[in-house]
Formats: structure tokens, sequence, C-alpha cells
């Protein structure tokens, strides 16, 4: 299985990783989506002077996540940001694209 993911990085005044928690933990159409795996939300511990909020979003193949992106709702979604403000307190955003190419199951995923 080559599982496709996507990570989205965003950096923010310390003090805000909260508000970029809530808003991807909002329900999305993108859960609705086959093929997708799930959605993890990580804050990077101790953080000195900015915070680091990362969203993993993990496919079963590029094709779904290429599904998702030619979507209708997908789309519409960026059309209707278009134009938003970008919060002062994000500094920086990067999303990036891995393909896995070996996937180790530990013990714990076993006992489920």
């Amino acid at each position: 299985m080559h599982v496709l993911i996507q990570t989205r990085t965003i950096v923010v005044e310390k003090g805000n990783s909260e508000k970029v928690v809530e808003r991807f933990s909002q329900e999305s159409p993108v859960e609705g989506m086959d093929g997708l795996i799930d959605i993890s939300i990580l804050v990077k511990k101790r953080s000195k002077e900015n915070e680091e909020v990362m969203v993993m979003i993990r496919w079963e193949s590029e094709e779904a996540w290429k599904n998702w992106e030619k979507s209708d709702v997908h789309i519409q979604g960026h059309r209707q940001k278009k134009g938003n403000v970008t919060p002062e307190y994000i500094i920086s955003s990067s999303v990036s694209m891995y393909e896995t190419k070996k996937i180790k199951r530990g013990k714990a995923f076993n006992n489920q």
C-alpha cells in the first residue's frame, strides 16, 4: 500500500496554536471523501518563540487525493475563501506531500 500523506505546517505567534487546532477540528467535507484514511492535528511540543501546528492528512492513494482536489466541494471551498485576509497571528504556512514506501506496524496496532 502506497499511502499518500499531505502535511500542512502552520507557524503562529505564541499563544495561538489552539485557534488553528480549533479551525482544523471542525467538520469538513473532506471527511466524507472516499480514500481518506485520517486527519491528525499535531502541536509541536516545547516551542520557544513561536508555535507550530501540523495537519497530517493520510490518503489511501494519490488518486484518492486527486479526486478530492478535483471535487466540486473542494474547489467551491477555495472560491469562498478567496480574498479572505490571513489572520495576523499566522507567521507562515507550508504544504508538503509524501509517498510512503514502507509501513511497519507496531504491537499496539495489532492489538486493536
